[in-house]
């Protein structure tokens, strides 16, 4: 199927899913509540073979902004197991929906045993113009 033009230059073409704009449509409904989170340490139930000791954190806040307690870091692995979650937990979630109530996720190190649990700290409102 050939491509829509506007006025038939090359430089206004527009794919059809282009076709209407956010800035076109009128004034937007572009507001989300998020929760900023914190993934604390909560238990290393076998031994730290990469430094992480109970009590280290790091956040998410404004939807995609990562920080770490000052002066430490955080695993590689024990930060992927928990990033799969995250963005449904910066939601409310359905009252009966098994995230909204279960808060913890294991490092995938089996010797390790890292227990983290996700806290929500706060909620704010974006917007999506603001993010992508």
């Amino acid at each position: 199927m050939g491509e829509m033009t506007r006025s038939g230059g090359a430089d206004d073409a527009v794919r059809p899913d282009d076709a209407v704009r956010p800035d076109d449509a009128g004034p937007p409904d572009d507001a989300a509540p998020l929760y900023d989170l914190r993934v604390v340490v909560d238990r290393i139930e076998g031994r730290s073979v990469c430094g992480l000791q109970v009590g280290d954190w790091f956040e998410l806040t404004q939807s995609s902004r990562l920080r770490t307690c000052p002066g430490r870091f955080f695993c590689a692995y024990a930060l992927a197991a928990v990033l799969p979650l995250l963005p449904a937990k910066q939601r409310q979630l359905p009252p009966g929906d098994w995230l909204e109530h279960d808060n913890y996720v294991a490092c995938p190190d089996p010797d390790e045993r890292v227990i983290m649990r996700i806290e929500r700290t706060g909620a704010r409102t974006i917007s999506l113009r603001d993010v992508t």
